[in-house]
């Protein structure tokens, strides 16, 4: 009997896993839905949910010999429509949080566990509590396994400071989600400071330095791109599931490991000389920049090289080139500027410098994006005695939304396949609406059982209609890839999650917080801040 390929089947709101075997056929395999749904055979409709396998309902007669499993993306997916002929035991029993024990109750508590401020600490506390709410990061933390160090660098002291500094990030997340209470970050603090001298400075009369939280994210996440890799890549953005539904070397495009592959964007650079924008002024710039036999100018041609970002930047100062005066009153309006500006560069026709025209465009997507405000900087102070400068923070508001939509900021590739699912989306919301407006007349008639189950109809149809659709799509309809762990019908719009703020008006004081966004909403809880200081309990988000 062979070993059986892993397989999902969605009946209405639940989802069946089992292994589908081939060779004892499609009455084998209604038999097994049956004994797990009580749907009965003949009232059974299985279609595919994934491309490959058959076309429509599933026919008595398919030959599932036919099914290759090395040529498809597992698990494969189902959708059974069908009722049950008689009513199925509630698969939980109830218990009451009273009777559950700490690590349970963590799970349900209404606030997260927030951190302990050890002094000076919130830059860390808020940067690690909005990191926690990252799924993708957390299977990759529980998959990563520290190098074994060898006896030399021990005795020596040279062994890396990486590893411990991951095992505790990855211990202290544990510990955040088996209590309700604030935990002490202690070995996580002492791990950083070793990992990162910088953050262990101290004042003048000893105590912890405010250091910067951009600047601790930046560094975590270079030390996790040295690490996490393979196996961490994988169960990274895979969920820990099986390493058959992991992303294909042309969805990770370079991505090596999983920082790059979770929060990295590859980034398109275009630089175009503003010298050349007539044939004129080529012309006259040099003699030799005359074809004579077509009579056309030669102009210097765009250079286009591509980088890896971990984050966006939002200007809220100006211009790229920090001389610009653009008031700046969204977030989209900062990001704008940040990807475009003017340098100063040496062209090969005109033998000597030029101005040139700066243009970044996002060429691979990653399934999170962090957004940097560039609120602090550095500015000259000539007129002081000691013309060291100061260090100063803008305090203008810029607004963003709870939805970012990179679309603009993506070169034509990715916008060309995100245009495709934005279309697609568009059309179906046209067809739900006419749908609706069409039957207006009939649901005023309805009472509100037939309504609702008029509604569930609906669903059910839809759903149908949606695994139909995609059993009959062909390889040339299907989107490409824009980055890792990203759906084929991502249409660019990603939801903002959590923030980290600064408050105050020192650069190098203040207090930072981390807001993440609440699972479940309601209008008298918008948010949650999940950073808290040490013994202050956990406040709601206030505008």
């Amino acid at each position: 009997m062979s070993e059986g390929i892993p397989t999902i089947v969605k009946w209405g709101k639940e989802t069946i896993e089992l292994k589908l075997v081939p060779a004892n056929g499609v009455k084998a395999l209604k038999v097994e839905l049956e004994e797990r749904t009580g749907v009965p055979v003949e009232r059974m409709k299985l279609m595919s949910k994934s491309k490959g396998l058959w076309k429509g309902v599933l026919k008595d007669d398919f030959d599932m010999t036919s099914i290759d499993a090395s040529k498809l993306k597992l698990p494969l997916q189902m959708l059974l429509m069908g009722s049950a002929t008689k009513l199925v035991a509630p698969k939980t029993k109830t218990v009451f949080i009273e009777d559950l024990p700490p690590e349970e109750v963590a799970k349900h508590a209404p606030e997260p566990a927030g951190l302990v401020n050890l002094g000076n600490t919130c830059y860390l506390n808020s940067v690690v509590q909005c990191m926690r709410s990252i799924p993708q990061l957390r299977s990759g933390l529980r998959a990563y396994v520290p190098p074994p160090r060898s006896a030399n660098s021990l005795a020596a002291g040279t062994a890396s400071s990486s590893p411990l500094l991951l095992s505790s990030l990855r211990d202290l997340f544990e510990s955040l989600d088996r209590t309700t209470n604030a935990v002490p970050p202690s070995n996580f603090v002492m791990a950083t400071k070793i990992a990162f001298p910088q953050f262990a400075q101290t004042g003048p009369r000893g105590q912890p330095m405010q250091q910067d939280a951009e600047e601790f994210y930046s560094n975590l996440l270079t030390v996790a791109g040295g690490e996490m890799r393979g196996n961490c890549l994988t169960a990274g953005l895979t969920g820990g599931q099986s390493a058959a539904s992991a992303p294909t070397p042309e969805e990770l495009d370079g991505a090596e490991n999983l920082a790059d592959a979770l929060f990295g964007m590859k980034m398109e650079e275009t630089l175009t000389c503003d010298e050349f924008s007539s044939a004129e002024t080529a012309a006259a710039a040099s003699s030799d920049a005359m074809d004579i036999d077509n009579n056309t100018a030669l102009v210097e041609p765009p250079v286009t090289s591509y980088d890896l970002h971990r984050k966006l930047v939002c200007n809220i100062q100006g211009g790229s080139d920090a001389s610009a005066q653009v008031n700046v009153n969204h977030l989209s309006e900062g990001i704008a500027l940040s990807l475009s500006g003017k340098i100063t560069k040496h062209s090969e026709i005109l033998n000597r410098d030029a101005v040139w025209t700066r243009t970044q465009r996002i060429a691979r997507l990653p399934p999170v994006i962090v957004v940097q405000f560039g609120r602090f900087y550095w500015k000259a102070t000539p007129d002081s005695q000691d013309h060291a400068g100061v260090k100063c923070k803008v305090m203008k508001p810029v607004a963003f939304n709870g939805t970012f939509d990179v679309y603009e900021f993506c070169n034509e590739k990715i916008q060309k396949v995100l245009k495709k699912s934005r279309d697609a989306a568009a059309q179906e919301e046209e067809d739900r609406i006419a749908r609706k407006l069409k039957g207006e007349d009939e649901d005023e008639k309805m009472d509100t059982s037939e309504a609702a189950g008029e509604e569930e109809d609906d669903e059910e149809a839809a759903e149908m209609k949606a695994a139909l659709a995609m059993s009959l799509q062909t390889e040339e309809e299907t989107n490409e890839a824009v980055g890792p762990g990203l759906p084929a019908n991502f249409q660019g719009q990603y939801e903002l999650f959590a923030v980290v703020t600064h408050k105050g008006r020192d650069a190098d004081g203040g207090h930072y917080m981390g807001w993440v966004k609440a699972e479940k909403q309601n209008d008298d809880l918008p948010g949650r801040r999940s950073s808290r200081d040490e013994g202050s309990p956990c406040h709601e988000l206030a505008n």
